[in-house]
């Protein structure tokens, strides 16, 4: 047997091991979510499952474009304000509500796409913050935004005009599906050929410009997709606590992203998950401490990221494979 040959047979043995993982690993977080409203407050794991998909619509820029996005907040908080707008004032339905919300936000991905995408690094990273930080202040100013009150009261509605949302079972099923959805799309994206011309930027940008490929198109429709996907999350959210508010497009909120994405693990498929889950348990439990709660945040990331540095999944990952060997 060559040594091609060889090499050949271990990334296919390879392949179909991280897949036999990707398989276990879903099971796993879909039996997780099925079965964790008979022991966890539901309306935390809907929340968890809004920013468990905003995490992965982050990470598919960061983990597997290398772009570095700090103004990822307008697209979450512009979804939330137009899917509350227009189920609150218009009275849509919750359906068009949310893809109300996710258009908005596709536009103003595009839109700020163009603007930013030419640029690399630091500097790709201070546009998308200085956009964000604009449509901060749109949201202060505009008036159908609420200012600093936000929209209140948004009405869960019915879905489409027949399943009443105002059930906490039928809105937990309906943000499930829509998490389920979006998770599995980004996975397909991320395993398609599209998927490794993206992977291929990110590992020599150069390399990829002289096979022919136009990186910048590609860069685009990915930076699109993410804003999509987030503005998807940030109408549900929405619609689920019946609020949009100011702090959903803070800039704070694109740091927490971040910190979703990196703790749970870079480039992996199922570490932006773990990540929401754990940075909004940490939120979540952690609130008795008051204000020390950023710096118990704090001490607790820089442990994760001395002790796994590959975030907690690409640890996990790692473990398992040099097991398997």
């Amino acid at each position: 047997m060559t040594q091609a040959t060889q090499q050949a047979a271990a990334g296919i043995a390879e392949r179909e091991r991280e897949q036999k993982q990707h398989r276990i690993a879903f099971v796993l977080m879909a039996a997780f979510f099925a079965f964790g409203p008979a022991l966890i407050y539901p309306v935390f794991l809907m929340k968890v499952m809004c920013f468990a998909l905003f995490a992965c619509a982050f990470n598919l820029l960061l983990g597997f474009v290398g772009l570095l996005s700090f103004g990822h907040a307008m697209f979450l908080g512009m979804g939330g304000y137009v899917a509350a707008h227009t189920a609150k004032v218009w009275g849509l339905t919750p359906e068009l509500a949310i893809l109300c919300g996710a258009a908005v936000s596709g536009v103003l991905g595009l839109v700020s796409g163009l603007i930013a995408i030419r640029r690399q690094g630091i500097y790709f990273a201070m546009i998308t913050l200085a956009l964000a930080q604009m449509v901060y202040f749109f949201c202060v100013q505009a008036p159908f935004t609420g200012g600093e009150d936000g929209i209140q009261a948004v009405p869960r509605g019915k879905l489409f005009g027949l399943i009443d949302l105002s059930n906490q079972l039928a809105m937990y099923v309906m943000v499930a599906v829509i998490f389920f959805s979006g998770f599995l799309l980004i996975y397909r994206i991320i395993h398609s050929p599209f998927g490794q011309v993206l992977k291929a930027i990110r590992e020599n940008e150069t390399r990829a410009i002289s096979l022919g490929y136009d990186i910048n198109r590609y860069k685009l429709l990915a930076y699109v997709i993410s804003a999509t996907l987030s503005g998807v999350a940030g109408a549900t959210n929405a619609l689920v606590f019946q609020l949009a508010a100011l702090n959903s497009v803070h800039w704070t909120m694109s740091g927490e992203v971040v910190l979703m994405t990196l703790l749970g693990g870079l480039g992996t498929v199922f570490g932006p998950v773990v990540g929401a889950l754990v940075l909004l348990a940490m939120e979540n439990y952690l609130a008795q401490l008051g204000a020390w709660v950023t710096i118990a945040q704090g001490v607790i990331f820089v442990i994760c990221v001395l002790t796994f540095r590959r975030g907690i999944v690409g640890e996990l990952m790692a473990f398992f494979k040099h097991w398997s060997r």
